[in-house]
């Protein structure tokens, strides 16, 4: 099986101007060749059959990717509209600021499959494709967000993947978010 760290999950991952919130001490390249050379601790399905989350070990120092909402830390939230790219829309995120999380213990790439990806106009090679990565304490998914799940069931056309909203899995997603936020330095 090969991987290829796609353009999108290259920019997110590893900016131009690096920060303290994305994959530490390591290049795009030699994270994609450690996930071609190592085997994951174990596989989870996605959201769709044609996503697949492979949890390693956390061989970085790049920190978790969520910290929960706590009445200390509450007046550290922020939030804007942001779109991800130049063609998507922007919607509203929210953020920490000035709040430093612990290391991560292990690092959830999630991969779409070759095929996925052609649909979504960014064909590939190999056969799966790095499109993102969880930095988590525990060897398990956070939920997607609320707003990634409503842009997914708008279609590839929106930036989204086309795979219905499942309202089960949103309101497990609202439950999770209402509670954590990102973090940014």
């Amino acid at each position: 099986m090969s991987i290829f760290l796609t353009p999108f999950a290259r920019a997110r991952l590893f900016p131009r101007q690096p920060r303290g919130n994305t994959i530490q001490d390591c290049t795009p390249d030699e994270f994609e060749r450690y996930l071609n050379e190592h085997a994951p601790l174990k596989v989870l399905d996605g959201y769709a059959p044609f996503c697949k989350l492979h949890v390693h070990r956390n061989w970085t120092a790049t920190r978790c990717l969520t910290v929960p909402v706590t009445d200390a830390n509450r007046h550290r939230l922020r939030s804007a509209y942001e779109a991800r790219t130049k063609q998507e829309l922007p919607v509203l995120v929210r953020w920490f600021e000035g709040v430093e999380p612990p290391v991560a213990d292990y690092l959830v790439v999630i991969l779409y499959s070759r095929g996925q990806l052609a649909a979504e106009g960014s064909p590939i090679e190999a056969d799966w494709g790095v499109v993102g990565c969880l930095y988590t304490a525990l060897p398990e998914e956070i939920p997607m967000a609320p707003v990634t799940m409503m842009r997914n069931a708008l279609g590839v056309e929106e930036g989204g993947s086309g795979v219905p909203l499942d309202r089960e899995a949103y309101r497990r997603s609202v439950e999770f978010w209402e509670n954590n936020a990102n973090w940014r330095p």
